[in-house]
């Protein structure tokens, strides 16, 4: 057991999870997220706070108090600028960033439109009359579908699943546009996951504490009682973030 982890056993801190997203009892992901933060909790045994951040409430200071930032599935969201300002929030502040099917899509727009000054940067659900979106329709649309996903042996969700591939699902049918990923990839923000067609599945941003989004689902394996690693590893990270900031009373 980390350090960071037994302090807050000792300590009985709390580590703060903001889940932004528009809530929806009838989304399966949702359904999953909260089932997932539960076993990550008992597993971890620390005393573990989430609320959901609709898109439409986000401000400059909504932030201040979590120690983790999950942007959650459920594309389009209400509110576009809010859902990118809480992830670029958490990657300018070092907060632990977790990003899943539609986090994962927002995080490649406001990597792409902040770091790489991509103005115009698109996705194409939203703005199908953009040229060149950095979100695009997929080849075969993963709508309730599963596939094999490896993962770079070296990257941080690697080390998260202690295994270089694993069966995800998934529900959507928009992901990085091929025409421009060795463009948003060739930087500080990295491919580490594909399928065996070589489509990317998975970022990590290198010069970050814990910053991965994943376009597949991991959070449905807590529908079978199971612990994602991904979740476990981004509450160990929240965790880390709690002592070390202080952030946990």
């Amino acid at each position: 057991m980390s350090a960071p982890v037994k302090n807050l056993i000792s300590g009985r801190q709390s580590v703060r999870v903001a889940l932004v997203g528009d809530y929806n009892p009838e989304i399966k992901a949702h359904q999953a997220i909260i089932q997932a933060l539960h076993l990550a909790q008992a597993a971890l045994n620390i005393p573990l706070v989430f609320e959901w951040i609709a898109t439409a409430n986000i401000e400059e200071t909504t932030f201040e108090e979590a120690n983790g930032v999950w942007c959650t599935p459920g594309s389009p969201y209400d509110n576009e600028e809010g859902a990118l300002s809480a992830i670029r929030y958490a990657r300018n502040h070092a907060l632990p960033f977790l990003g899943s099917c539609a986090g994962f899509q927002y995080a490649l727009i406001e990597y792409a439109r902040n770091e790489l000054n991509r103005a115009n940067a698109a996705h194409a659900e939203i703005a199908p009359e953009r040229d060149n979106p950095i979100v695009s329709p997929l080849a075969c649309a993963l709508i309730e579908r599963g596939e094999q996903v490896e993962f770079t042996s070296s990257s941080r969700i690697a080390e998260a699943y202690g295994a270089i591939e694993s069966y995800e699902e998934y529900r959507c049918a928009y992901g990085l546009n091929t025409a421009v990923g060795l463009e948003i990839l060739s930087g500080k923000l990295k491919a580490v996951g594909h399928n065996a067609a070589g489509e990317v599945r998975a970022v990590e941003l290198h010069d970050h504490p814990f910053f991965i989004a994943t376009l597949f689902q991991s959070e449905r394996q807590a529908l079978k009682g199971l612990l994602p690693p991904l979740v476990k590893a981004f509450i160990k990270a929240s965790a880390t973030h709690a002592v070390s900031s202080g952030r946990n009373k």
